[in-house]
């Protein structure tokens, strides 16, 4: 018995709720699929990630073939995910061995199911938890090999353009209610889970691979395609943002705009806390 099978039962809840979507803008992808695609999203708008998985089928049902680097698997579960790659026939079975609590699933259903249907390799590409306190703690190569340390120039102090963007998304992204001594931590364990996508998306080469990831690691200045192309710059990239907000202000190389989520204030908690 396969492990899909052991899952039939809850296949009921695999699909995503809320409207259609219409389809992706044309203008997101040239003719040519790149080496490597760097698919952004806002984690909880519904829309998005139908635009993107539409996106994606798209390219794959005409022909495409390339890995999914995927920011929810962390990267030391790899062996689970590859079990689970060969043994289920669904993506809830894929979900439910490898997939951990910190995401809602059903939305990366349908990227999942292509995978398997399509046999395209799933690669896990985030740092653990237990990582990134030790990144916080240590520094970012303290979660790298020497060789990685040298390729990333991590002996020496992050960019200071690089350092100082992403202490505003940080701050920004907390309510600005971060404390200060927390913020070089914080990012430290974003910086070092950007290098890893971009390792993790090298070593897919010679395949062609797409990076499924948060709307932030995708960026083009900061993020993965930043470290790409301090590595491997002769590598064809494309990012795409999937973005509330219509402002690119050269993050990404193309941006869909998405109706906003219905959601409470995320600030809400953490100002009752104040």
């Amino acid at each position: 018995m396969t492990l899909g099978l052991s899952a039939a039962a809850l296949l009921a809840a695999c699909a995503s709720g809320g409207k259609s979507a219409s389809a992706p803008a044309a203008d997101l992808l040239g003719p040519a699929n790149p080496q490597v695609l760097l698919l952004g999203e806002v984690h909880d708008n519904v829309q998005g990630h139908k635009l993107r998985a539409e996106l994606l089928r798209q390219r794959v049902e005409a022909g495409w073939r390339p890995s999914i680097v995927m920011e929810q698997f962390d990267r030391e579960n790899q062996d689970l995910l590859d079990k689970a790659q060969k043994g289920c026939v669904d993506a809830q079975c894929v979900i439910q061995v490898a997939g951990g609590a910190r995401w809602d699933w059903q939305l990366y259903y349908p990227v999942i199911q292509l995978a398997l249907t399509y046999q395209l390799p799933l690669v896990a590409g985030n740092l653990s938890r237990a990582d990134a306190s030790r990144v916080v703690r240590d520094g970012v190569k303290s979660s790298f090999d020497p060789q990685s340390v040298k390729d990333y120039r991590l002996e020496q102090p992050l960019p200071q353009a690089v350092s100082n963007a992403q202490q505003q998304e940080i701050i920004a992204g907390h309510c600005n209610m971060l404390p200060e001594m927390m913020v070089g931590g914080m990012v430290n364990a974003q910086v070092a889970r950007d290098i890893w996508m971009a390792k993790i998306v090298r070593d897919q080469q010679p395949r062609d691979v797409v990076l499924i990831a948060g709307n932030g690691h995708v960026r083009k200045d900061i993020g993965v395609g930043y470290w790409l192309n301090q590595v491997a710059p002769a590598l064809t990239v494309r990012s795409v943002g999937f973005a509330e907000s219509s402002d690119n202000g050269g993050r990404y190389d193309s941006l869909q705009t998405l109706a906003p989520q219905q959601r409470d204030d995320p600030c809400k908690q953490v100002k009752k806390t104040k």
